[in-house]
């Protein structure tokens, strides 16, 4: 386990010095003590590395991430996952918004809450949150899934693509073309199978599935009143 101190180092020389490993590096483990809230820690990572924030992260923590696993033992601020191409980030306390904004794969679990916009114009994450999220979250999702332990808050999956929501818990009211949808046998194994993946112990069928109704994919001025 190696041990980086950022309040020493300083974010610049880490994040550069964890940028610079090679993938075939044996030294696989780090941790970063002292975070301190700062923003873009452990960002733009490309190689199979455990990374551990002993602490709270600020804006856009492991943003950019491919193939590294990120855990931060504590809060999260705007953006956490932002762009994430694969890898796994977990946030063990409370996410604030626009996490894992713009995902283009990988597993982001947030094991508290998670504030407004989670997800927004997700591209092939998947998202696990184990408390509820708040409004706008799945806003033109594109692929992926999203999986809402908690409840939803005003306009989930506004403007929502192909990308799938579940909640367990109640939603607060759907955005514009997001419709709930059957239930599949499909889609109950991969619901299954994504809280496995998070560590999170909830039941498959407390959950309910959201989706687009298709009607506004492309611009129609007859129902601009719908957007």
């Amino acid at each position: 386990m190696n041990s980086l101190d950022l309040q020493t180092l300083g974010l610049r020389a880490i994040n550069q010095k964890l940028q610079s490993l090679e993938a075939k590096t044996n030294e696989r483990e780090w941790t970063i003590t002292n975070p301190m809230g700062q923003h873009a820690i452990a960002c733009g990572l490309t190689v199979p590395i455990e990374i551990t924030v002993d602490g709270h992260a600020g804006f856009y923590c492991a943003g950019m991430n491919q193939e590294a696993t990120v855990t931060i033992n504590g809060h999260a601020g705007v953006g956490v996952a932002e762009n994430m191409m694969s890898g796994l980030v977990r946030v063990k306390g409370n996410a604030s918004q626009s996490a894992g904004a713009t995902a283009h794969g990988g597993l982001l679990v947030i094991e508290g809450d998670a504030s407004s916009r989670c997800g927004i114009s997700m591209k092939g994450i998947d998202i696990v949150v184990g408390g509820s999220v708040g409004h706008m979250s799945g806003f033109m999702a594109q692929l992926g899934h999203m999986v809402i332990c908690g409840d939803a808050g005003e306009a989930l999956g506004d403007s929502i693509y192909e990308a799938k929501l579940y909640v367990a818990g109640s939603v607060e009211s759907l955005g514009a073309d997001c419709i709930e949808k059957e239930m599949t046998d499909d889609h109950m194994n991969t619901l299954a199978g994504l809280l496995e993946k998070a560590g999170i112990n909830k039941d498959a069928h407390s959950f309910r599935r959201y989706g687009s109704a298709r009607k506004l994919y492309n611009f129609d001025i007859d129902k601009a009143d719908a957007y």
